[in-house]
């Protein structure tokens, strides 16, 4: 939300300058390194989305033995088990 209010303060004029005063400061050398490692970075940052759902998964996996410990729990009082259905 903040990225989309600060880019509406940009117009398409501003950002070519931006551009140019980028391509002046660092050289045209650097520039394809710079965009190199920027896009490293995003792809750091979406692989660590990814390792986010993994934890969500590994949660769930613990969920999921909680339930079956119950139900073993259940099943070892047969009296009680059956009473249920």
């Amino acid at each position: 939300m903040e990225l989309a209010i600060l880019l509406g303060w940009f117009g398409g004029y501003e950002i070519v300058i931006i551009g140019i005063v980028v391509l002046l400061f660092f050289g045209g050398k650097k520039l394809p390194a710079m965009m190199k490692d920027l896009g490293k970075g995003i792809k750091d940052v979406k692989k660590a989305a990814d390792e986010n759902d993994l934890t969500k998964d590994i949660k769930n996996i613990g969920n999921q033995i909680n339930d079956i410990n119950s139900t073993v729990k259940k099943v070892s009082n047969p009296r009680e088990f059956l009473k249920k259905k």
